[in-house]
């Protein structure tokens, strides 16, 4: 039997990103229930044997996702065709994606897949976007890969900081994902950490240095979900 559960809206926060997130195919066979303002409706389609850690705001998460328009179950996002669809990496709880993505992955486990129903007030709203008319309600299938702590946080710049000089290179900052996806049981291989190391320093190193700094790893660009 599915488990559904409601969350209460929360309130969004402003704050900078530190890895870009990156935006394949399930057939959507949910029952659209009646919209309820400002909850967000979640199903729990799988849920790993053992959780140790349930996700939180501030949480560095590292997950797959597709989004559905509710009224006619057509796909308008795939992050597994997205670039180089490697699962996406956002912080959780702080505007990074939408608010019912923020919501809905919230209390979730490594290897935990759920499905939600979110309201146009938590998803595009009035507005809508390129692929997303009005006023649409939304579905999202999404699986959940690593939890681990959100890199904003100083001590998460500090241990990747190895030699202490107040500023990332390209080699700390792989070897912190490096440790993170092997600390989740997921490892990756080598071209997978050069793609995503090379991505947050495109987006982050903003003089072009090859560095990060303390000031640069406050800046950040929101993505568009």
């Amino acid at each position: 039997m599915s488990c559904w559960i409601l969350h209460r809206k929360t309130m969004g926060l402003a704050v900078f990103l530190f890895l870009c997130l990156h935006l394949c195919s399930f057939s959507v066979d949910f029952a659209v229930a009646e919209e309820v303002n400002d909850e967000v409706k979640i199903e729990v389609l799988s849920m790993p044997e053992n959780c140790t850690k349930k996700s939180k705001r501030g949480d560095l998460m590292n997950a797959h996702y597709d989004g559905y328009l509710a009224k006619d179950g057509s796909k308008f996002y795939c992050s597994r065709s997205e670039k180089d669809g490697n699962p996406k990496w956002f912080v959780l709880g702080v505007g990074q994606v939408i608010k019912g993505l923020d919501i809905g992955m919230t209390g979730m486990c490594q290897g935990e897949k759920r499905k939600l129903l979110i309201p146009p007030s938590l998803g595009f709203g009035k507005q809508g976007n390129e692929k997303v008319p009005p006023n649409s309600t939304l579905i999202f299938e999404v699986e959940l890969y690593a939890i681990s702590r959100g890199p904003r946080s100083m001590e998460a710049f500090r241990e990747m900081d190895s030699n202490k000089d107040r500023s990332l290179s390209k080699t700390e900052v792989k070897q912190f994902l490096i440790q993170e996806y092997e600390k989740a049981g997921t490892p990756k291989d080598d071209s997978f950490y050069d793609a995503i190391t090379a991505d947050i320093f495109r987006k982050s190193d903003h003089n072009g240095d090859g560095m990060i700094t303390a000031k640069e790893y406050n800046v950040y660009e929101h993505d568009e979900l």
